[in-house]
């Protein structure tokens, strides 16, 4: 199965594929140099497979690799994730 994060800047979201069908998505609001991810979704029918835990991460490593904001997590889910992936921090620490 394989999987895709593609960044959509215009709508202020990612979006989340596997096998070409999108099954998550990742709004967020940008404030300055802060990126607010204000909401994550799963498809429902494939919830509890750890489909949100894989696309965050690849959210987060893309904002890592392509971008200078910090971090701030303002949907429930992903303030439980990065509490529980402290090698993420630093995104929230960024100036």
């Amino acid at each position: 199965m394989s999987s895709a994060v593609q960044h959509l800047p215009g709508q202020n979201r990612y979006v989340f594929e596997k096998d070409g069908k999108q099954v998550g998505l990742t709004d967020y609001t940008l404030r300055g140099n802060a990126m607010h991810i204000t909401h994550t979704e799963v498809d429902p029918s494939l919830r509890g497979a750890g489909l949100g835990d894989e696309m965050i991460q690849e959210v987060l490593d893309l904002v890592r690799t392509e971008s200078g904001h910090r971090v701030v997590a303002e949907c429930p889910f992903v303030i439980d994730w990065l509490g529980r992936h402290p090698e993420y921090r630093e995104l929230e620490e960024r100036g």
